[in-house]
């Protein structure tokens, strides 16, 4: 009889006892496509106006990243820094294919506030001026550049939309090399028209 007891005790302790869980192993997040400003703009946009109603981009620029080949008229991140008027602040968000260094996150990802003084070289535009988008942009000055793509086509083109006093409209401006200060030659065309503005070489 006692040995029945310490079976049925043996028998319920094995069926009480939970099996050993698995760790399922977390997979890495997959890059997503590279995308062109404006559907980079559109998906930062509804984020800023998260952080403040009146929210308005001031200026929207491409990053091109190494590790994630873009066609031309797009980039694998972007960034586009908002101001609020009625808050006298500024905030820099980003859109992002990868996780990469300069503090990219995939996705969208929000910067820190900063303190904003309206200026008249540098001025907020409406979301519905952005009529061309980069892709657009970049087949415009595509034309107008063929000698120069001849001998310069190793280049990275980065885009640029913002206003600024040299033109009545909002305005792209695709580059050759990786910034304006080292940019040997670009291109202006009118973000609401799409019509080619100037070369600057």
């Amino acid at each position: 009889m006692r040995y029945l007891w310490v079976c049925i005790a043996l028998l319920t302790s094995v069926s009480c006892t939970e099996a050993p869980k698995t760790e399922t192993k977390k997979e890495p997040a997959k890059p997503l496509a590279p995308i062109t400003g404006r559907q980079a703009f559109q998906q930062m946009y509804v984020s800023a106006r998260g952080w403040a109603p009146d929210a308005q981009p001031i200026q929207l620029k491409s990053i091109q990243l190494q590790d994630v080949k873009a066609p031309a008229g797009k980039a694998g991140a972007w960034q586009c820094i908002f101001v609020s008027p009625g808050r006298g602040r500024a905030k820099m968000y980003t859109w992002s294919a990868v996780e990469s260094a300069g503090n990219l996150h995939q996705g969208v990802f929000g910067g820190n506030e900063e303190g904003y003084s309206p200026s008249r070289q540098q001025q907020p535009f409406l979301a519905a001026a952005i009529k061309t988008d980069s892709d657009e942009a970049y087949e415009t000055a595509a034309k107008k550049s063929a000698d120069f793509l001849k001998k310069h086509s190793d280049l990275p083109v980065n885009f640029i939309l913002e206003w600024t006093p040299r033109f009545p409209n909002l305005t792209w401006r695709v580059l050759w090399g990786e910034s304006v200060s080292t940019s040997p030659y670009s291109v202006f065309v009118d973000a609401t028209s799409g019509q080619f503005l100037e070369k600057m070489h």
